[in-house]
């Protein structure tokens, strides 16, 4: 397995984990909500220095003062939308 899959194991591993530890115990259940929590890449949205901490149960500095939020919080006010299959959610602020 080359370093490069091998990494991209390691944040899916990551996402499952946030999912099962994080998302689901607090009561977050619809299924589209968790698909997409398991597939949007977060590490990606913060600095490089900050990765690790991806997928941790709290906010996380990005740039210009702002802050991406905790991984239960997303989830919670995705799934208070409801949203329908083919819509999109953009959080903001």
């Amino acid at each position: 397995m080359s370093d490069e899959n091998q990494q991209e194991e390691e944040w899916l591993d990551r996402r499952r984990r946030m999912i099962e530890y994080q998302i689901r115990p607090r009561g977050v259940r619809d299924q589209r909500v968790l698909e997409a929590m398991m597939t949007v890449p977060r590490e990606r949205f913060i600095p490089p220095s900050l990765q690790e901490e991806a997928y941790e149960d709290r906010a996380l500095p990005i740039r210009h003062g702002q802050t991406i939020s905790q991984p239960f919080i997303v989830a919670y006010m995705t799934e208070r939308l409801a949203p329908m299959p083919n819509d999109r959610v953009l959080e903001i602020g």
